[in-house]
């Protein structure tokens, strides 16, 4: 039995759960979210507890038993806390500012600036100059979003300028005159 599938998911008080065939909403302080499901899943609330479980040992049931459980946890964590992605701007020169209602504007080494518009659902901050925070209740909306801007100026591998997400490792090489000197 898949591991993560089998743990059961704690709802807040304050966060309602519908299950219906095939759909599942969830509705919390921060907004509403639903997500379509295998209909042959079977979902289960039990005093505020969710359990998902499979009808068989299929190939099939196996892969979608750990996924479906982590869809309605990121759910109930979305419509509580929220999401919340964090991107840096590394390099001389390179910066975003806001522009209009959640939009930003990035300079970043182009010849023109580049204007990031949000999905619908999800927030754009900056911190300075130089720090976009993406959050939102959808963690799959916060993810692309923030995938969005990072793929405008990904990370140099030689200069390590570029977009890239808070606490991103940029695996460094070395240039030419590495491999002279012999």
């Amino acid at each position: 039995m898949s591991r993560i599938g089998r743990q059961p998911i704690n709802v807040p008080t304050a966060v309602k759960v519908t299950v219906e065939p095939g759909l599942v909403t969830v509705n919390g302080p921060k907004g509403t979210l639903t997500q379509d499901v295998d209909r042959e899943m079977l979902i289960n609330i039990e005093d505020d507890k969710i359990v998902v479980s499979r009808p068989s040992d299929e190939k099939k049931f196996k892969a979608l038993h750990g996924l479906t459980r982590t869809l309605i946890s990121n759910m109930v964590t979305g419509v509580t806390d929220g999401f919340q992605r964090s991107l840096d701007i590394v390099g001389v020169g390179y910066r975003a500012q806001e522009s209009g209602d959640n939009k930003i504007t990035l300079a970043v080494g182009f010849s023109h600036t580049v204007e990031i518009i949000p999905l619908d659902g999800v927030d754009l901050n900056l911190e300075g100059n130089n720090r976009i925070h993406v959050s939102g209740i959808d963690k799959q909306r916060v993810g692309q979003v923030a995938a969005q801007i990072r793929k405008v100026r990904p990370p140099n591998v030689y200069t390590g300028k570029g977009i890239r997400f808070l606490g991103e490792q940029v695996r460094r090489k070395a240039g030419k005159s590495a491999g002279r000197g012999r």
